[in-house]
């Protein structure tokens, strides 16, 4: 529970400029804003909760570690634990999602547990699905369906215990790791990661897949477009520039797999997220 000098925050209650506010399918969605740098009182929520940073920078202190985040990461943190923030200088603005005791008992009932911090850096399943979210919640009526099975796949994604693949995987899967998440940009071979990893490259797509739940490509696309979602944030940055930058043959592509992964095309995604911007170039 939270220590007696952290106050807890009832659900739905937040620091900063609440936007827009909705509740639906024993979840309540809320659109955040701090416009300044500022640090905030510690403070703990009585809903566990997902936080997805659209736009700014903040660090978090939480038990013993002390976070950085950037646009389009995602947290999820247990209810009652206390935790103090930090909003950087360009202010923030996050889309939270909290989660009623419901959904802690349908988790239970599937032997999965709700008392786990997780955070997403690299643009996987997490981010996703709380993006599809944030699309939908801006519709006036959803339905509990629609809202109800993505919230599922979102909350089964932190409840899911630790593959066992992966406590087994080889010292040489971290460098690759590593190296993929700092060059994901580059033009990449198998063969390259393959010399890296010092193993043939067949052996290494598959432990990559065992271990990761995905394949190699797969693993680089969702780096490339969380990165094109960050620049998506200036508004004079063109699309086809935006592309080429993070990797992709030509827009097409970027556009084609940019749709697979989150659902919704560029230019409607960029429309979501800075809706009040207009830009020099054609969206789509």
């Amino acid at each position: 529970m939270a220590e007696a000098d952290a106050p807890v925050m009832r659900g739905g209650s937040f620091y900063g400029a609440v936007q827009q506010r909705r509740e639906q399918c024993d979840a309540i969605f809320t659109d955040l804003q701090h416009s300044s740098a500022r640090r905030l009182p510690e403070h703990a929520h009585e809903l566990p909760f997902f936080a997805v940073l659209l736009a700014g920078d903040y660090s978090e202190r939480y038990g013993h570690q002390h976070k950085q985040f950037g646009p389009f990461s995602v947290s999820f943190r247990p209810a009652a634990v206390p935790h103090q923030d930090e909003i950087g200088p360009r202010g923030v603005r996050f889309f939270e999602i909290e989660i009623r005791p419901s959904w802690r008992r349908r988790i239970q009932d599937c032997s999965g547990s709700l008392d786990t911090a997780r955070d997403d850096y690299n643009g996987g399943e997490m981010l996703w699905l709380a993006m599809k979210l944030f699309r939908e919640t801006r519709g006036q009526e959803e339905s509990d369906l629609c809202l109800g099975s993505l919230l599922a796949e979102l909350v089964g994604c932190v409840a899911r215990l630790p593959r066992e693949s992966a406590r087994d995987a080889p010292q040489w899967l971290s460098r690759v790791v590593d190296k993929l998440k700092n060059e994901y940009c580059e033009r990449l071979t198998l063969e390259e990661l393959a010399r890296e990893a010092g193993v043939h490259p067949v052996h290494l797509s598959r432990i990559f897949r065992r271990c990761n739940g995905e394949g190699i490509g797969e693993y680089v696309h969702r780096l490339r477009i969380r990165s094109a979602c960050e620049q998506m944030l200036t508004p004079r940055k063109s699309l086809a520039e935006i592309s080429l930058e993070t990797g992709f043959a030509d827009q097409s592509h970027f556009t084609r797999v940019f749709r697979r992964i989150t659902g919704m095309s560029p230019g409607a995604f960029r429309k979501l997220v800075t809706p009040r911007v207009e830009y020099a170039f054609a969206a789509d």
